[in-house]
């Protein structure tokens, strides 16, 4: 995932020239651009975390560097091809993905057009692939927070107040350093689909921060 971000990066930068560019990821991609900021730190200039994984109170993580978490076991159980379709279908019913919508806006009231675009990409060739090695966490970094706190470019978080994303209890570990700014934007995880005005105002006072005139 993070070689996909370079790639993009690189075609950006041979597009646009620019030096170096201002990434936002969203939740659990918030951990690929963290490692790619940390191995090519030219290629990004600002980074914009949305609702991002790594900052649970649970527990922090400061495994083996690039390693993962993901469960081996885990993994082979769910691929049996005896039963590896019927639990990808199971998984991407409308209701299903419906349900887990709600639990990311911790409403009832969800982004339909979203709600749609999960079913449409949920029936495409390979989906169940990320999907088998999310659930089974092999996409969530066994050093994520150490990985965090290498960061030394600025970087801008923006917190849920409502349904599943809302613990940041971790982020002691970087919230007081310069670098680092955290906001809580009044929602669920995605705030630009309740709120985008409000969430760009916001997020444009970031992006400029560099350029006095815009300030």
């Amino acid at each position: 995932m993070t070689d996909a971000l370079h790639a993009v990066l690189a075609v950006i930068k041979s597009e646009q020239g620019a030096a170096a560019a201002d990434v936002l990821a969203v939740s659990l991609s918030s951990e690929f651009a963290a490692r790619a900021k940390d191995e090519a730190p030219q290629t990004i200039r600002r980074l914009a975390l949305v609702s991002p994984t790594g900052f649970s109170g649970r527990k922090l993580r400061y495994g083996p560097a690039g390693g993962t978490l993901g469960l081996p076991w885990l993994h082979r159980l769910l691929t049996m091809d005896f039963w590896r379709q019927g639990i990808f279908d199971t998984l991407t019913r409308p209701g299903v993905i419906r349900y887990f919508l709600k639990r990311t806006w911790g409403a009832d009231k969800i982004d339909e057009t979203l709600w749609r675009y999960c079913l449409l990409t949920s029936r495409q060739p390979g989906a169940a692939n990320a999907a088998f090695y999310f659930v089974s966490a092999f996409l969530f970094s066994s050093d994520i927070n150490q990985l965090y706190e290498r960061l030394d470019g600025p970087v801008w978080v923006s917190m849920a107040t409502r349904g599943d994303f809302t613990d940041y209890r971790g982020r002691h570990t970087v919230e007081g350093r310069k670098n680092w700014q955290f906001h809580a934007v009044e929602g669920g995880a995605l705030p630009f689909f309740e709120d985008l005005p409000a969430f760009t105002k916001r997020l444009d006072l970031y992006w400029d921060a560099d350029h006095p005139s815009k300030k």
